[in-house]
């Protein structure tokens, strides 16, 4: 799409900059074509497309940013690391912490060649059920060889703050959540509580994405079931690898649930052949070597969606604030208000099955 008003920048002054801060990097000649991509609303994604290449630029949006997002430096630094052990991390070309350049602190990636999906797999993949099953498969092996990673062997163990990460979590989010809420949306309070109430000691201490989706991913061109890329390391961590599920799952909507919720997905998870989000879980927590059942499961789930809402929230804050004219913004707030009744929905689930269960 075209670059919104708002998001605009001086595309001649950013190609003399790359000219001059990656001399090494061929095909940098001219000025690019600049497109912005729709797909995102939290850190802002461009195309430069240069006659000969084509690379990808990211910065924070314009406004108000929560404490310690849209970091451009931490984000371009992780992948750089990560790149070393991990072969599904687009190469850093420059980072720029000189926001004079376009308005604000930016780097550039190579681009990786591959689909991304979007909320329906495109009928010219020709995925059948059982081809939408393996590419399944092969996101959530992604997951899993991205918990599996040496992290001190990447240089990228100063990222944790240690034991203590699912607290810190639960609180963190949570104060978050409080000081994004406008008038318009619920509270989550009683969610809150609960979660505090019922957080479980961390399993361990990995490497996480932290916004782990198919969105995310960059599917092969010979084969569109492998996945060759992953993207947005912004809120990358050191931390819980069942909190990282808990996210990713937050986000996966199934052929069985709700019209709202397909109305609202994001990702082609409904897809026949995809996995069932019990299924799922079930898979990676197998290959991890993780025990799980439904109980223990709960809380994941459910501060998987509380998270997302205060994801959300956060982006429409920048919307009721008058900082952006994006749509998919100001379409953030009919989001939390969805999250919020599942979130309910789960609380009387649970309520229901402690008083099944009784005093022990």
């Amino acid at each position: 799409m075209t670059v919104r008003d708002e998001d605009a920048f001086d595309v001649e002054a950013l190609a003399a900059w790359l000219r001059e801060h990656a001399p090494l990097e061929p095909g940098l000649e001219g000025t690019p074509e600049v497109r912005q991509f729709s797909g995102g609303a939290s850190n802002l994604t461009y195309l430069l497309r240069y006659p000969t290449r084509d690379l990808i630029l990211r910065r924070p949006p314009i406004g108000t940013k929560a404490k310690g997002a849209h970091d451009m430096r931490r984000e371009s630094d992780i992948q750089a690391a990560l790149g070393t052990v991990y072969d599904r991390v687009p190469r850093i070309v420059v980072h720029c912490g000189d926001e004079s350049v376009i308005g604000s602190e930016f780097y550039v990636m190579e681009r990786l060649v591959g689909t991304i999906l979007r909320r329906d797999i495109p009928a010219s993949l020709g995925l059948g059920p059982d081809d939408v099953t393996r590419l399944c498969l092969h996101a959530l092996d992604t997951l899993v060889d991205l918990h599996r990673v040496d992290v001190a062997g990447a240089g990228l163990d100063g990222l944790g703050r240690g034991p203590g990460y699912v607290e810190r979590q639960v609180t963190g989010w949570s104060a978050r959540y409080r000081k994004a809420r406008t008038p318009n949306v619920g509270s989550f309070e009683p969610v809150m509580a609960w979660l505090e109430a019922h957080r479980p000691d961390d399993v361990g201490q990995v490497l996480i994405h932290n916004d782990f989706r198919f969105d995310n991913l960059v599917l092969a061109e010979d084969d569109p079931t492998r996945i060759v890329g992953v993207l947005d390391w912004e809120m990358a961590t050191v931390g819980d690898p069942l909190m990282d599920l808990g996210g990713a799952m937050a986000y996966w909507v199934q052929a069985s649930d709700d019209p709202v919720a397909k109305q609202l997905r994001l990702q082609p998870t409904h897809t026949p052949g995809m996995l069932t989000r019990v299924e799922a879980v079930r898979y990676y927590c197998d290959r991890m070597g993780i025990p799980m059942d439904a109980q223990r499961w709960a809380f994941y789930e459910m501060f998987g969606l509380f998270r997302l809402a205060v994801i959300a929230q956060q982006i429409y804050l920048r919307t009721y604030r008058g900082e952006t004219s994006n749509p998919q913004a100001k379409r953030m707030r009919w989001f939390v208000h969805y999250l919020d009744i599942r979130c309910r929905l789960l609380l009387r689930q649970q309520r229901r099955a402690s008083r099944r269960a009784g005093p022990r």
